[in-house]
Parts: structure tokens; sequence; C-alpha cells
């Protein structure tokens, strides 16, 4: 019998979230796929390097395609795996519940 790693679905969830960075990527993707430029622009405060990272960890997991056309000049466009789209649903309500309460969570951090 295998043994699990998580002791929840939340605790698997932030598992596969991990960090500050995943959300804001899958929520720019929510609306279709993207270049890495366009990506980073729609991301602020990311770094390349950092940005760079995130996606392989998300394409690694299954949250995002990463499409490559061999034409001159390269392009390259991210977009979510269906996997990636329900995560996105299922975090939109905790979207909601922030935007609901960022002046409070603001306050925290004066």
């Amino acid at each position: 019998m295998k043994k699990r790693t998580f002791t929840c679905g939340l605790d698997a969830a932030i598992d596969i979230m991990g960090g500050k960075w995943k959300g804001l990527i899958l929520f720019s993707l929510a609306e279709g796929p993207l270049r890495f430029g366009e990506l980073r622009r729609s991301v602020p405060g990311i770094s390349e390097r950092v940005l760079i990272l995130q996606l392989r960890e998300m394409e690694g997991s299954g949250l995002v395609h990463r499409e490559v056309y061999h034409q001159v000049p390269p392009k390259v466009e991210y977009s979510l795996t269906d996997f990636g789209q329900s995560l996105n649903t299922a975090m939109a309500p905790l979207g909601e519940w922030g935007e609901e309460h960022m002046e409070r969570i603001e306050s925290l951090h004066r």
C-alpha cells in the first residue's frame, strides 16, 4: 500500500501552489495563452529567473503547457492545462475573499 504524503486536500493543494508567484501566473494565464514576455509583464515584480523556474515547476506538475513554435524568430507560448484551469477555478473564492478583506490584510503589514 502506498503511504500518503498529505494530511488533507488543502495540504496537497498548497503543495502544488507553493509560494507567492504560481497563483499570479495561473491568474494571468486564465484569459488564454501568453508568450514569456507578455507573462512577465502581467506578473509585476517577478524576475525573469524566478518566472522561468516557476514555469518549469508548473509544467512539471501538469498545471501549464509550453508550446514551442519552430519558426524564426522562435516563439513559445504558455497556457493552462485542464488541471491548471481546475486549480484556477478552485482559487477563485479565495481571491474573492482576499479582495473583500484587502484593506484589513494590508493594515497588518504596516
